[in-house]
């Protein structure tokens, strides 16, 4: 195995010069860096990242922590996350969380082991404020995305969920609907509490009534046993002219439900969603859906991340952006 004293002794330098090139500190002469860095590659010497992180007190890896892989919206976040975490050097590692603590808490585990310089979080919930503290406390550095976390400052990205509630309802009230139901996220969840509250604001100032009854609250991800959406279809009677989802996993397990009852949508049931649905929408373009920016999510909090990074020593004020959302019409709402 080559070492510093080998690449040192065949440069005709010190081996502290020799280190000082690797983690690229001290003042060098271009020359003798140049030369160092000819004789390394001669010998093809390979840096003990383990030992240059000891050294620079960073490991030049991040860690982003989604809540659900299979979801395009989280697949395509990841991807603006990478793109910019490798543009600066550093290397991603992900986390998949299924809104579950426990597994938020074993990956915090190995953030801390990992000794990752810092996190993109999107948390399972409001219950995830311990583990944004664990962070904090062992000097962490991260940023929320899509979702905030009461009792915690930090940066955040966020996506306009009470807005785009409020743009899907009046959609369908523009078609005539009178009768919206909502499936959604637990209210534990900020971007379910301000979706639940666009709806709402919304059948108000349109002078249509909140029934409980007509709104249920679930988890966000995917699930095989479709039971609990399919039993909140029967209770409601009659059978809602339109169905706003939080998601678009619940917007799929709806039309899946509906479809075990011989039910169509549009044309029995019209129904409006959060989020694309990837390469199915270029396929049949067919879900009326709030489009959000999946990927400047990803890529604009990992430079913020890197921001906060590079400025632990003097940290600026905790920076809070909300991207806009763009509402796509398109066939899945019957006009009445």
């Amino acid at each position: 195995m080559v070492t510093i004293y080998d690449i040192a002794e065949k440069a005709n330098v010190s081996a502290m010069t020799v280190s000082r090139v690797i983690n690229n500190t001290g003042r060098i002469s271009d020359k003798t860096r140049a030369k160092v860095k000819r004789v390394m590659e001669e010998l093809g010497y390979v840096p003990n990242q383990m030992a240059r992180s000891l050294v620079l007190q960073q490991t030049n890896l991040l860690f982003l922590m989604i809540t659900d892989i299979t979801n395009p919206f989280y697949t395509t976040l990841a991807r603006g996350a990478e793109d910019a975490a490798k543009k600066h050097g550093f290397r991603l590692l992900f986390g998949n969380t299924d809104e579950n603590l426990d597994k938020e808490n074993d990956y915090i585990d190995a953030i801390l082991k990992t000794r990752a310089d810092g996190v993109l979080f999107a948390p399972a919930g409001d219950a995830s404020l311990p583990h944004l503290e664990m962070l904090r406390r062992h000097g962490v550095p991260f940023v929320l995305l899509d979702r905030e976390v009461p009792g915690i400052e930090s940066d955040v990205v966020l996506g306009d969920s009470k807005e785009g509630a409020r743009q899907l309802v009046r959609q369908l009230v523009s078609n005539g609907h009178r009768d919206i139901a909502l499936i959604n996220g637990s209210r534990t969840i900020s971007s379910a509490r301000d979706r639940l509250e666009g709806y709402r604001e919304a059948l108000k100032l349109n002078d249509l009534p909140y029934d409980e009854a007509r709104v249920l609250e679930t988890s966000f991800g995917p699930r095989s046993d479709l039971s609990e959406v399919e039993a909140w279809l029967d209770r409601m009677r009659p059978l809602p002219t339109a169905i706003v989802a939080g998601n678009n996993v619940l917007a799929i397990e709806v039309i899946r439900s509906l479809k075990a009852k011989g039910l169509r949508v549009p044309e029995d049931v019209s129904l409006v969603c959060f989020d694309e649905l990837a390469s199915y929408a270029e396929i049949d373009p067919f879900l009326t859906v709030i489009s959000q920016q999946a990927y400047q999510f990803g890529h604009l909090g990992m430079q913020m991340l890197l921001d906060r990074i590079q400025t632990r020593e003097e940290p600026g004020p905790w920076r809070k952006v909300v991207l806009p959302a763009e509402m796509i019409v398109r066939r899945s709402v019957q006009p009445i």
